[in-house]
């Protein structure tokens, strides 16, 4: 039998060196996002990156090195179903189990997606479990020069204690 009083609080993991990043775009958006990872190739190289559909092919090609031809094999790369099928709630899901650190969402702002709801559940989320989110160019840019990019970053969860505790009228 559990203990009314206990206090709960959200998961928390302590954050490595080497981050898990989602990475997301919508259709309006893959350039936008396409020009940004080829940009940074080197240093999403050694990170593992988690992909929802199409964005996980365009990813891949993103990190083929122009000079070579190559892929770069130490990038780890896991590519989800697409968001509208179910992708972003795979996202959702790692990230409530403590398997994502930072996301890189390009949303389309001008656009209604047939999966609105997912994604405001998907960014809710991120903003419960206190995952660092960017959702335009600038904001990654600011995410991935930070200091906290490469080394260990311990988040504050936030406290759902009281929710979890709340009293629930069964009358």
């Amino acid at each position: 039998m559990e203990k009314k009083n206990k206090k709960a609080e959200a998961p928390t993991r302590l954050k490595s060196q080497k981050k898990r990043i989602a990475l997301v775009a919508h259709d309006n958006r893959k350039k936008d996002l396409l020009e940004w990872i080829r940009w940074n190739r080197k240093t999403l190289s050694c990170h593992q990156l988690f992909c929802t559909g199409t964005t996980g092919r365009i990813v891949e090609q993103a990190l083929i090195d122009p000079e070579t031809g190559l892929s770069n094999n130490k990038t780890a790369l896991i590519k989800l179903k697409s968001g509208p099928l179910g992708g972003d709630q795979q996202l959702g899901a790692l990230i409530a189990e403590g398997g994502i650190d930072l996301m890189i969402f390009f949303w389309d702002p001008m656009q209604p997606q047939a999966h609105d709801v997912d994604v405001k559940a998907l960014l809710r989320i991120t903003v419960l479990y206190n995952i660092p989110t960017a959702c335009n160019r600038s904001t990654a840019d600011f995410l991935i020069s930070s200091p906290f990019f490469g080394r260990q970053y311990t988040p504050r969860p936030m406290d759902v204690g009281d929710y979890l505790n709340r009293s629930i009228d069964m009358d």
